[in-house]
């Protein structure tokens, strides 16, 4: 049954679990497709927003909230599960034993989109390369469809496909657990680091939900990994034909280097230029190596790709430079929400580094941070439910101290740093203890970076 299209019908009754923005626009596709709908939340009504209370009241829908009931659900035909909503739970289990599909967006749109598909995945680097991969089709003059995790659910291309010539497709591994039939046309996997160990128990279910990416994959359609990971080469040597490495080896078809990139492709070198840009420092050579490479088979020309390299610009709360007060920089990371990220933040700094971390922990091994601090980071303040845990991890090798606020937290950084240097905000840890997501977290750093300016502090604002 996973394997089959889903097709949904006036004759479906759908059970839509979770309410977030990929499960309102499920409800809404649904609707669409004339289905009746059962809408299951986990939150009590009182819990629920506006927006999302606007739905339960639309005609063909019936709902439940405060949990999910077998008897609500019983009826239902077909589950989709929204991403944040576990495919384990034992319900779920009963319901696939009855016969009923439970499936996620990407099984849904599965043999649905007759464009060409890209998918990018992997553990850290998604966003910047899925808005890279949209740009360079965008230059290249396509009218491109960019959605999936990266905050337009690929419902919404179904409901209006008019028009597109791409879609290009950020995903999760919890988007990835339910994707049935689902399978690209090209798929790129940046890497795989221990994240998201809450809901997938361990890692080698976690690489295991990344590699279902390549499950349906059709005999020779590009398969683009990074050779500098470990277990993307791993999976990479069981992928044959199609499969193009990025990375600095000697066998990889995209190599950054002297701040840009050799791209080796049938049988010429092609070189982009990344001087001057976003995307010459850190792990951007790397991002724009995956992106040029998923540009190329899909058909850009290196003129087009070069013009996208150099406008593209860094999107909020990654690595974003918030300002210079008193000689001390602050950078906004705020989406460095597991430790991979975190350290691939620091390779950033060469100056002394006051970090701040800490938020809601997700099952990661804080001590992977350990290499990275010693000897760059002079202090980190911690904040939020992990900060014990990262505390105990760290405590021997950089000093560290609490804090209860973010605005704490900046005061305490800033006056660490000591008139010198950068205080970065990576968090490690996911925002919901304090927050309502990694952007409202990155707003109140900024927030609190200006006004210990306003407090007497001399200010230089980043440019735009």
């Amino acid at each position: 049954m996973m394997g089959e299209r889903i097709e949904i019908t006036r004759q479906s009754r759908v059970a839509v679990l979770g309410l977030g923005v990929s499960g309102r626009a499920a409800v809404d596709y649904a609707l669409f497709c004339g289905a009746e709908v059962l809408i299951s939340d986990s939150r009590s009504e009182k819990q629920l927003s506006s927006e999302e209370k606007v739905l339960l009241s639309l005609p063909r829908v019936k709902w439940e909230a405060g949990g999910h009931s077998h008897q609500f659900l019983a009826g239902a035909n077909l589950v989709l599960l929204s991403p944040g909503v576990d495919p384990e739970l034992p319900l779920l289990a009963d319901l696939r034993r009855q016969g009923v599909p439970v499936v996620g967006e990407l099984a849904v749109v599965a043999g649905h989109i007759p464009v060409p598909l890209i998918a990018v995945s992997g553990t850290n680097g998604k966003t910047t390369v899925t808005t890279l991969v949209g740009e360079l089709l965008a230059e290249a003059g396509k009218k491109v469809f960019v959605g999936g995790n990266i905050g337009t659910p690929l419902y919404d291309y179904l409901r209006a496909p008019a028009g597109y010539e791409f879609v290009v497709a950020e995903l999760s591994s919890f988007q990835l657990q339910s994707a049935g039939a689902f399978a690209p046309d090209i798929a790129v996997l940046l890497n795989i680091t221990p994240d998201h160990l809450d809901r997938h128990h361990d890692f080698a279910a976690y690489r295991a939900a990344k590699m279902q990416l390549f499950a349906n994959r059709s005999s020779g359609a590009p398969a683009i990994l990074n050779g500098d990971d470990p277990v993307c080469r791993d999976i990479a040597a069981g992928l044959g034909h199609g499969c193009l490495l990025f990375g600095r080896g000697a066998d990889c078809a995209a190599r950054p280097e002297d701040e840009g990139v050799t791209l080796l492709w049938q049988g010429d070198q092609e070189r982009y230029h990344l001087q001057g840009t976003p995307l010459a420092l850190g792990m951007g050579p790397l991002n724009a190596a995956a992106a040029i490479l998923a540009g190329r088979c899909a058909g850009c020309r290196p003129q087009e790709i070069q013009a996208a390299l150099r406008r593209f610009r860094p999107l909020a709360h990654r690595l974003e430079l918030v300002a210079e007060v008193d000689g001390v920089t602050f950078y906004d990371d705020s989406k460095a929400t597991n430790t991979g990220a975190v350290v691939a933040a620091l390779t950033h700094f060469a100056a002394p580094v006051v970090l701040i971390a800490g938020g809601r922990d997700k099952g990661d091994d804080y001590r992977l941070l350990r290499p990275a601090v010693a000897g760059r980071v002079k202090k980190v303040v911690l904040l939020g439910e992990a900060a014990g845990l990262l505390e105990e991890a760290l405590a021997d090798v950089v000093a560290c101290v609490r804090a209860e606020s973010m605005a704490e937290a900046v005061s305490l950084a800033a006056a660490a740093a000591g008139g010198a240097g950068v205080v970065l905000l990576a968090p490690a840890c996911a925002s919901f203890d304090m927050f309502r997501s990694y952007g409202h977290r990155g707003e109140e750093f900024r927030r609190a970076v200006l006004a210990l300016a306003a407090g007497g502090c001399r200010l230089r604002k980043a440019a735009g």
